[in-house]
């Protein structure tokens, strides 16, 4: 056996046979079957590889119970069946020239079902047996990885030894300063046993990175069967928004010996949370009276990690004047000022609720606080004072009018 012979038969090391995963709580897709056409191309052909992609639960639904609680049980129950949705599907041609772009948005699959997609293939100039890989994102955060064997011109078949993929489902988003709960599945679907598989987590960045550990060790997963490893990973309030890449490294090695490295990467989500809360309170005059006209002024501050947009507060103060204010977007750690020009208010303590609404990228929110503000009685000592000064003036006149009048008795 010539050594370019062994060679090539050492690297088609990727089953023509696949079995559907195991039944799953949550439910997640796989590749069912697959099918390369023509089974083999000559250097420069167009071909095609169409997959079968299948919703891994045969049942999957969520119960819901309503009504009357009656011995312990709802009255009405209802199951609702739980799809998954295909975000996107496309093929890395790992040396295969893929023509065409990714499907997008592909739609749900229902418990059990399948739906194939057929991708545009062109061989490369150089003979040989290639892999290119099936990427599978599905709502939820959930994705998977499948290799393929094309076979360019040589005149091997592949063998069906181990070929393990992946399985990756992450949080749909986390928030920076919380950690995420992330589930590897391993799927061995070849014939015979990957034996000393080892799992290499990398890090996105300083900000994203495993908890516990970095490094996985399974000692053999069986054809057909599949290893889950449950992964913690950290961030800090600092990360940034949008998504992060772990790199992930699977390594094992089939029945002769040979070592293989499928590569793979956990996609996380990172979206900020605004968090709104009340910086200051102040009025114009600060010593506010009745009777008299006043400006309420509320510092609405973001305390979070994200933008805070379309902020607006209003008041339920039962006054003449303007009782809501539209503020716009809110940086982390910035504030703005919510202005209120009111009318006259009655002396005493008024308790009122300030209600902010905002959004952020988790949604919109409602923010509502007490609170009051006192109102003094009107000062009349002034008015008063002038009164008695105008009275004063006037008797001062009128006394020195009569007494120097010409003609009267002065003596």
């Amino acid at each position: 056996m010539t050594p370019l012979y062994r060679l090539l038969i050492i690297s088609a090391v990727v089953t023509l046979l696949v079995t559907a995963m195991p039944v799953c709580a949550e439910p997640t897709v796989t590749i069912d079957s697959y099918q390369v056409t023509p089974a083999v191309l000559m250097p420069g052909d167009l071909g095609t590889i169409q997959i079968t992609i299948k919703n891994t639960a045969t049942t999957a639904s969520v119960q819901e119970s309503s009504g009357i609680l009656l011995e312990g049980k709802f009255a009405t129950t209802t199951n609702t069946d739980v799809n998954v949705f295909i975000e996107k599907a496309g093929l890395e041609g790992n040396g295969i020239v893929v023509i065409g772009s990714n499907f997008q948005r592909i739609g749900d699959i229902g418990p059990g079902q399948t739906i194939p997609i057929t991708f545009l293939i062109k061989a490369p100039a150089n003979p040989g047996v290639y892999f290119p890989e099936v990427w599978i994102d599905t709502a939820g955060g959930r994705s998977t990885r499948y290799p393929i064997p094309v076979n360019v011109n040589t005149q091997i078949s592949v063998p069906r030894w181990a070929v393990v993929g992946t399985a990756i489902t992450t949080p749909q988003a986390t928030r920076p300063g919380d950690e995420a709960l992330v589930s590897l599945q391993l799927i061995n679907t070849g014939q015979s046993v990957a034996d000393r598989v080892i799992v290499r987590i990398g890090n996105a960045s300083t900000s994203v990175i495993p908890k516990n550990v970095q490094l996985y060790h399974i000692p053999s997963i069986a054809p057909g069967k599949t290893e889950s490893l449950d992964i913690v990973l950290v961030t800090d309030r600092k990360t940034a928004t949008g998504i992060a890449n772990l790199p992930v490294s699977v390594e094992y090695y089939t029945v002769d010996g040979t070592r293989h490295t499928e590569n793979a990467a956990i996609s996380l989500l990172i979206q900020g949370q605004a968090e709104i809360s009340i910086a200051s309170i102040e009025t114009s005059p600060e010593r506010l009276a009745a009777g008299v006209p006043f400006n309420l002024i509320i510092r609405v501050e973001n305390a979070g990690t994200g933008d805070a947009k379309s902020v607006s507060a209003k008041v339920d103060l039962p006054l003449a004047g303007t009782r809501e204010a539209f503020l716009g977007t809110i940086k982390p750690g910035n504030d703005a000022p919510a202005l209120f020009r009111l009318g006259t208010a009655p002396s005493g303590e008024h308790t009122y609720n300030v209600t902010i609404d905002f959004s952020d990228d988790w949604g919109d929110h409602t923010v509502t606080r007490p609170l009051a503000i006192s109102v003094t009685p009107a000062d009349y000592s002034g008015l008063v004072i002038g009164i008695i000064i105008l009275a004063v003036l006037a008797g001062g006149a009128w006394y020195l009018f009569f007494k120097k009048k010409p003609g009267r008795n002065n003596g």
